[in-house]
């Protein structure tokens, strides 16, 4: 079991309070994960139980990092797990699981309802809810290690498109939903952590989940390109649609609130991407024409209604979105990608470490993590600890999932060098 100050320290660290050490995340959200790979590698490291790991997540095939690994890590915030999963409609978490052996490279648990075909080229497709009548929805190449998703864009008015067509994924938490979330909050609060969860419905045109893996036939503007433009091509359709979903999903979070009660601390909101390497791709001007009103909207009520702090990921060179993000009512940012253009960690927590929660930006996950040594890894992470920390408004994890591949080695660097900071032994 962690230490019982793993609540009060995470609680610390998102008010801005200087907690007694840097709390540390990994697992507690699809963007703070790791490969499955990787978390059964830690498992060997460490000579935990031998278990297949369940996959989480089948888009990102990421993997659970349970008790017994969370406790070795020292992880001081848990999330509560998923209903619904990509290409398998319930999750392993509400629907069983059955083992799946991965190109004959290793083994691991997946949800009942998921199911692959052979794309006769050594790789799996995947299906909208496991359906294999449907039209395959995700692709794992020969030797690949995730699924991408497959976009089955049909016709559609570009003059004039149904913003119902774009709102078919969304709709009321259905009572086994809230009964699945409720025993979830109770699960997770039982680990003495801080608490994250994803806010259902609130991703504003996230990406992964635009072209609709789950639908059978999806509808509507499903083109990625085809969706970028939009902001500048038809904007007041968008505008619209994001309110509609924003009044969907705030009817939602009012049955979310009354399922999982006082044990949420903190709310994944969205995960929608406006960043590259090289800085946004969306202007300021347009973000806040078009995303901020729907965000602040859920955002407001969110806190009105809640304690929760609300979190942002958003990757890339972001700085010049940041006070509107700020605007738009959102208390931190994730995954904190310093190696991106602008994101220098010494100028993020002088400029914004007043108003911005930094949860991640530990470690890079591009270049130090998979290909530096463990002592080129210790020392990334003891410096952006040395910057992030002061203050609070810091939750320590690497920049995005851990990836495959990843050396085991210097997964345990980053672990032990958090661990040094804090003086843990």
């Amino acid at each position: 079991m962690p230490d019982f100050s793993s609540k009060k320290r995470f609680l610390d660290a998102i008010n801005h309070r200087q907690p007694d050490r840097v709390p540390v995340d990994f697992g507690a959200h699809g963007c703070s994960a790791m490969h499955v790979t990787c978390v059964a590698a830690l498992r060997d490291y460490y000579g935990l139980e031998k278990r297949l790991v369940k996959v989480s997540d089948i888009f990102s095939m990421t993997g659970e990092i349970e008790e017994d690994l969370l406790s070795v890590m020292g992880v001081d915030v848990q999330g509560m797990r998923s209903y619904n999963t990509t290409y398998a409609g319930l999750s392993g978490y509400a629907g069983g699981w059955k083992p799946w052996r991965v190109h004959d490279r290793y083994e691991v648990l997946v949800p009942e309802s998921f199911n692959v075909t052979d794309d006769g080229k050594g790789g799996y497709f995947a299906y909208p809810k496991g359906d294999i009548t449907a039209s395959a929805s995700g692709h794992m190449p020969k030797d690949g290690f995730y699924f991408d998703v497959i976009v089955r864009q049909g016709p559609y008015d570009e003059d004039n498109p149904n913003i119902e067509d774009n709102l078919e994924e969304y709709g009321p938490l259905s009572d086994s939903a809230l009964g699945f979330l409720a025993t979830e909050a109770a699960r997770a609060a039982s680990g003495g952590r801080g608490i994250i969860a994803s806010t259902p419905g609130t991703g504003l045109g996230d990406i992964a989940w635009l072209p609709g893996p789950n639908l059978l036939h999806p509808k509507g503007i499903r083109n990625i390109e085809d969706w970028y433009m939009s902001p500048a091509l038809r904007p007041d359709f968008m505008i619209e649609l994001f309110d509609r979903q924003a009044d969907i999903a705030i009817a939602n979070m009012e049955k979310f609130l009354k399922a999982v009660g006082d044990n949420m601390d903190a709310a994944l909101v969205c995960g929608t991407d406006f960043g590259t390497q090289r800085g946004p791709f969306i202007s300021e001007k347009d973000f806040r024409k078009v995303y901020l009103p729907a965000y602040r909207r859920i955002n407001d009520w969110i806190h009105g209604n809640t304690p929760w702090k609300t979190i942002k990921h958003c990757c890339g060179g972001i700085v010049p979105l940041l006070p509107a993000f700020i605007d738009a009512g959102f208390d931190g940012i994730n995954p904190v990608q310093c190696s991106a253009a602008g994101m220098d960690p010494a100028f993020l927590k002088r400029e914004f470490g007043k108003d911005l929660i930094f949860w991640g930006g530990g470690v890079d996950t591009q270049r130090a993590l998979p290909f530096g040594t463990p002592a080129e890894v210790r020392a990334q992470v003891l410096e952006r600890c040395e910057v992030f920390a002061p203050g609070g408004g810091f939750i320590f994890n690497a920049i995005h999932c851990v990836q495959c591949n990843t050396p085991v080695e210097n997964i345990v660097a980053m672990i032990d060098a958090v661990k040094e900071f804090n003086g843990v032994s």
